[in-house]
């Protein structure tokens, strides 16, 4: 063979053995997380992700990331998921005035003065401030309900417009909701199938805070009547007082059952279900497990709002959670309020939420606890009917979360910081939990 041919296939040879090479060791996902605990697995696993999907799950995944997480056996989760929210009224506490009372009543009066006053600017700069704190908390779907009660439907036009600008990296419903009733003015029924042509995602309603009862009654059966024409989800303010005759719940499943459609209805607070004599609340029930309707309870709210005209022994004014669940029925949680009209408290943290839940509801059992941290990820993902690619598993959009925790328990047990959010495949935040070196 002559030496200039000789020389040549060396020099393929090296260079094929480079791209060999270079092929086993270059980076094969975009993302990796490594020795991720997952609920439903006894050991930990690596995670690989790309092009926003999660790729491959395996004990250990010999293929390198362009990107890597050390998650050292702490628990990785699906984000949490908000289910009850009002973005619009968000981070407006003590504007104009505080509310002293700490009633359900006076902060609708108050909101009712605050809400003359909106602007898209004023919307949307506190609903983006308000998710970007959810977010870096590890919530990355969220419903949030947008008072369309006004003429104008600032609320709601804002709301949808965040909604568009968050899209990238969180997904946000918009509820079309009537907070002064649907029939106490006469404009409020036009306003809310305008709302819905606008593009709101879920028909919203109040009937408990109708004029009266048969008010309540006509306002469930034209939110049904909407949701069927425009092909839109349900979530009703449903029974949110003490009065143990307001009874609403039962006209939910009434129409639940006659249309079957209850995977697409959610009731939301339902608090005076707790007021309910147990005989009522039993034969209730009965119709509730043939309605399949969802429930969001939001404990931080309930507990505090619920009771104010009790003296002693005041009620929890917390709907039966803990038997809703032992029912198989669908029950996610909800923050409802940060700091606002109703509550100046609330940070957004989910993890807040369900250690209420544990105690309020006394879900203290192993299985119980377990529950409560489905209701801020799987079950919220259930009512908000985005639960066919919401689990990590492989084909799905990557979308998840890293906590300072080992598994469900300590992460509420100890409100667990998120230390990482990935969402669409892509990190999103990062957070270096706090620390304490002993020095005694």
């Amino acid at each position: 063979m002559p030496a200039r041919a000789t020389v040549l296939l060396k020099s393929s040879r090296s260079l094929q053995s480079f791209f060999i090479e270079t092929a086993m060791t270059a980076p094969t996902y975009n993302l990796m997380l490594r020795q991720a605990q997952l609920r439903d697995r006894p050991e930990p696993v690596d995670i690989g992700i790309e092009a926003g999907r999660i790729a491959a799950i395996a004990p250990r995944l010999p293929q390198t990331g362009q990107q890597e997480i050390d998650a050292a056996g702490q628990l990785v989760s699906p984000p949490f998921v908000e289910s009850h929210i009002h973005l619009d009224s968000a981070l407006t506490a003590g504007e104009p005035r505080w509310n002293e009372s700490g009633t359900l009543f006076e902060g609708i009066q108050i909101w009712g003065e605050r809400k003359q006053h909106l602007t898209l600017e004023d919307v949307k700069a506190r609903a983006i401030a308000t998710l970007k704190l959810q977010a870096q908390q590890g919530v990355l779907y969220v419903r949030s309900h947008a008072d369309v009660s006004e003429p104008d439907l600032i609320a709601l036009k804002g709301l949808l417009e965040v909604r568009e600008a968050v899209r990238d990296w969180l997904t946000l419903q918009v509820v079309a909701f009537p907070q002064d009733g649907l029939y106490s003015q006469p404009h409020n029924d036009a306003l809310l199938e305008e709302a819905l042509k606008l593009g709101a995602d879920v028909v919203g309603g109040i009937p408990h805070y109708e004029l009266t009862r048969e008010d309540g009654v006509r306002s469930v059966a034209r939110i049904f009547d909407l949701a069927d024409r425009y092909d839109r989800l349900i979530d009703i303010h449903c029974d949110e007082i003490d009065d143990e005759q307001s009874r609403f719940l039962e006209v939910m499943a009434a129409a639940a059952i006659r249309r079957d459609n209850g995977a697409r209805v959610t009731a939301s607070h339902t608090t005076a279900f707790g007021s309910y004599n147990n005989a009522y609340a039993y034969k209730l029930m009965g119709f509730l497990q043939r309605s399949r309707l969802n429930f969001i309870a939001n404990p931080l709210i309930n507990i505090t709002l619920q009771g104010r005209t009790d003296t002693y022994p005041k009620r929890r004014g917390v709907t039966r959670v803990k038997e809703l669940w032992q029912a198989g029925l669908n029950v996610s949680l909800g923050h409802d309020c940060v700091q606002d009209p109703w509550y100046r408290f609330g940070t957004g943290n989910m993890l807040d939420v369900a250690h209420m839940a544990v105690h309020v509801c006394q879900m203290t059992g192993g299985a119980e606890t377990e529950a409560c941290f489905d209701m801020v990820t799987h079950q919220g993902a259930q009512t908000l009917h985005c639960a066919s690619d919401y689990a990590i598993a492989v084909g799905n959009p990557a979308n998840l979360i890293l906590l300072d925790a080992s598994d469900a328990h300590e992460a509420i047990r100890r409100r667990s910081a998120v230390r990482a959010v990935v969402s669409r495949g892509k990190r999103l935040t990062q957070t270096v939990p706090a620390r304490t070196d002993w020095l005694g």
